[in-house]
């Protein structure tokens, strides 16, 4: 057997399931990113207006029930409950890719997997240099880890980029590899004085919760109320209140039983995904991304080291960490870059994962305590991600009439039986290629 059939294909053709599965979530991303920038651009131009004391007001009013603990304002609403419905989905989503996706075998998750840990460790690398170069704090290190896949998918719909599945699969595999190191850092790092009791208690709620899983335990009368206690009380115990969403979601059976027609996880995903995309993502932006946008401001980004950290590390980091990861990767694996493709591509989309924008700014808040310190990381958060954005898009529209001639092939339904053909028949070598590389 030659080299070239012994080797999978990296970014060949996806298996029909799980380009189906991959399409469903990224059309979803797609329409909530664009929700998504229309709330930050309306969060920056309402925080710089002669209005901006009634957007603060709004933001730090608040409301809740004190003799549980939950009296919070409109923002942190937005980021410790709300967000946690976004977390939700990123424990499904991490889940599915887990048992049906991308990373269910060692062989075909390795190399997305080394391609995102480089993309997180390097972004953290650059900024603990330039913070320590500029004696500054080194606190905000995981800011510049987590991509934003709805941002980025918002930034390919205005472009009308034309990406083959294949590679926007690999953006929301690393995305997902992100939200997990993201969900981790969070949990292990950002976690205030534990309350053992409540811990103890959103634990006792998350088996009781895979219990019902386990006895196939229908109707959501069970799992919301069961939900939000688990979510109380772990924003109670000092654990960040996001990680309550993301362990349900994990819990969540994905393989359906014979005779079912969704497994509860893509039920729950299909619920719950619109609203995360469209509703509570944007709504986190808009009282996340209100910052002051002045000379004076800007010129901090840039000059301060924590701000200047963030912006070097999302958009020098990225490029690093994911690029030379894949190549790595690539070369001391069995995996092949898809011959239809050059490494062009990946770099493109090394870029475009530079654009951290909800995760980023959840850590900022978290990482700074310090409010201006906050606001001048939250801007460099804005900016490193229209920097990224800017950057990929000349790289990939540079490229996007290959993307078209690819987008076509792999859409085409000449018979109209809804299948498309280029999983029904041969489209010569490169196509056989990715169809054994899939198979292996």
């Amino acid at each position: 057997m030659s080299d070239a059939r012994s080797r999978s294909y990296f970014l060949g053709l996806l298996p029909l399931p799980e380009r189906q599965a991959v399409t469903r979530a990224l059309r979803t991303e797609t329409v909530g990113g664009l929700v998504l920038l229309v709330a930050a651009v309306v969060a920056l131009v309402w925080a710089n207006s002669p209005w901006s004391g009634a957007y603060e007001e709004i933001r730090d009013f608040h409301f809740g029930v004190p003799a549980l603990g939950l009296d919070l304002s409109v923002g942190h609403w937005t980021a410790d409950g709300l967000l946690a419905v976004f977390f939700l989905v990123a424990g499904i989503e991490l889940k599915r890719e887990l048992v049906l996706g991308e990373l269910r075998t060692p062989a075909t998750a390795a190399l997305p997997v080394i391609a995102a840990v480089c993309g997180m460790a390097v972004p953290a690398a650059l900024y603990a240099a330039t913070a320590s170069a500029g004696g500054g704090s080194l606190q905000g290190w995981a800011v510049p880890m987590a991509t934003d896949i709805a941002f980025a998918l918002a930034v390919l719909a205005v472009l009308s980029t034309h990406l083959p599945a294949a590679l926007r699969a690999f953006l929301l595999t690393l995305a997902v590899v992100d939200d997990l190191g993201a969900i981790l850092i969070i949990a292990v790092f950002f976690t205030s004085d534990l309350n053992l009791w409540a811990l103890a208690g959103a634990c006792a709620g998350l088996v009781v919760f895979y219990l019902l899983q386990r006895a196939r335990v229908g109707g959501w009368w069970w799992y919301v109320p069961l939900g939000l206690a688990v979510w109380a009380l772990m924003y109670n115990s000092g654990v960040h209140a996001t990680v309550a969403g993301v362990a349900m979601g994990l819990i969540l059976r994905t393989t359906p039983d014979p005779g079912e027609k969704e497994s509860p996880a893509a039920r729950v995903a299909h619920l719950v995904h619109p609203v995360s995309a469209g509703v509570v993502v944007p709504l986190f932006a808009l009282f996340a991304a209100g910052v002051s946008v002045t000379g004076a401001a800007l010129s901090e980004v840039f000059t301060s080291p924590e701000p200047l950290g963030v912006v070097i590390g999302l958009v020098a980091g990225k490029i690093l960490g994911i690029f030379a990861g894949t190549y790595l990767a690539a070369r001391f694996t069995r995996a092949r870059l898809n011959p239809d493709l050059a490494w062009a591509d990946v770099l493109g989309l090394s870029v475009l994962a530079g654009i951290g924008f909800t995760v980023a700014l959840l850590i900022g808040e978290l990482a700074f305590t310090d409010a201006q310190v906050g606001e001048h990381v939250k801007a460099a958060v804005l900016i490193a991600s229209v920097l990224a954005a800017l950057l990929a898009a000349g790289l990939l529209r540079r490229r996007n009439t290959i993307y078209r001639r690819l987008y076509e092939a792999e859409n085409l339904d000449a018979d109209a039986d809804g299948i498309p053909d280029i999983y029904q028949q041969a489209q010569g070598p490169a196509a056989a290629g990715r169809r054994d590389g899939q198979a292996t």
